[in-house]
């Protein structure tokens, strides 16, 4: 039922919320027993969902992240004192379907992220200041244009009219000029921060680690430096899981984490198998025991966002020997 959701004067009974966010409008459901609740993705919307929360004991908050239409209800609700946990939608699609939840609609989803915020708690984060936000709109943009790079590279590789290839040629040059420009914007925020300045200064003392790659260990694992070893390796999604069952012993795999830092990581991780002496001979003695390039260089890849936190943790520079 749509409507207002009553406070109850009573003792109030904890209760999990459950948002689906979209560009207009928020679907609110409440766990267990409340009704659920549409407002706008407005300023005006949220503090009506606040008022209508007033009266709750409200526990966690989930909503699924997206590209940039929840930040806004997030923020608002955890200025407001609210635990909001903003959980990878396709976990939030497995759950469903776990539950039985075969439809999808808006309502369904608020009330089965509303049940997975009951069942699983998931953990509540505070967002990401505005400077980071602001940083990764960027590194993404940026990321964009290169990808988009690649791709009019090859065309005009394959291209046999020359109207065309002039034609692409020209459209390499301007996304080139917007490439370096969004680079230098990113450069110039870093630096205005001195704070972010620092952090970039010590990522970058790491060779094989440069300042597009620096850019977005900042922007997309903002969290480094105040993580163990094994749950860094794990947010970037370099953390290897088991596949055993019974007498059967698979192959670890990676997965999972944030994909634009496993992707810089991978990119870090040619350049340092190559400059960096300390990861050059621990990737050469992986190729030598067997293992393929690639799962050495994922290696590698994890020994880098593992030295990183702890050069952060330790507010330090790289040396080529231990301090």
């Amino acid at each position: 039922m749509q409507g207002k959701i009553t406070p109850d004067h009573g003792a109030p009974e904890p209760v999990s919320v459950g948002i689906d966010v979209c560009k207009e409008r928020l679907e609110v459901c409440v766990h267990p027993a409340g009704p659920c609740l549409r407002v706008a993705n407005s300023g005006a919307g949220l503090r009506r969902l606040k008022r209508a929360l007033g009266g709750r004991a409200v526990a966690v908050i989930v909503m699924e992240a997206t590209a940039k239409y929840h930040r806004l209800a997030q923020r608002t609700l955890a200025q407001a004192g609210f635990a909001v946990a903003v959980v990878n939608p396709l976990r939030a699609r497995l759950f469903a379907e776990a539950a039985g939840a075969r439809a999808k609609s808006d309502r369904v989803d608020a009330r089965m992220l509303a049940l997975m915020g009951a069942a699983l708690a998931p953990q509540a984060r505070p967002p990401a200041p505005a400077r980071l936000e602001a940083l990764q709109e960027l590194g993404r943009a940026r990321s964009a244009a290169s990808r988009d790079l690649t791709r009019l590279k090859n065309r005009r590789g394959a291209a046999q009219t020359a109207f065309l290839k002039g034609e692409l040629g020209r459209q390499i040059d301007a996304l080139e000029g917007a490439i370096a420009r969004l680079g230098a914007e990113i450069e110039r925020r870093i630096e205005a921060d001195p704070a972010l300045a620092r952090r970039a200064r010590i990522l970058r003392s790491i060779p094989g680690l440069g300042p597009t790659v620096a850019a977005v260990l900042l922007a997309d694992l903002a969290e480094l430096g105040t993580l163990s070893g094994k749950a860094a390796g794990a947010l970037a999604g370099l953390a290897p899981i088991a596949r055993d069952s019974g007498a059967s012993h698979g192959p670890r795999q990676i997965g999972g984490g944030r994909k634009s830092v496993r992707n810089a990581l991978y990119m870090a991780a040619l350049a340092a198998a190559r400059a960096n002496p300390p990861l050059r001979a621990f990737y050469q003695r992986l190729r030598a025991a067997g293992k393929k390039p690639k799962v050495a260089l994922t290696a590698v890849m994890r020994k880098l966002v593992v030295l990183a936190n702890t050069l952060l943790k330790d507010d330090r520079l790289w040396l080529p020997a231990n301090p």
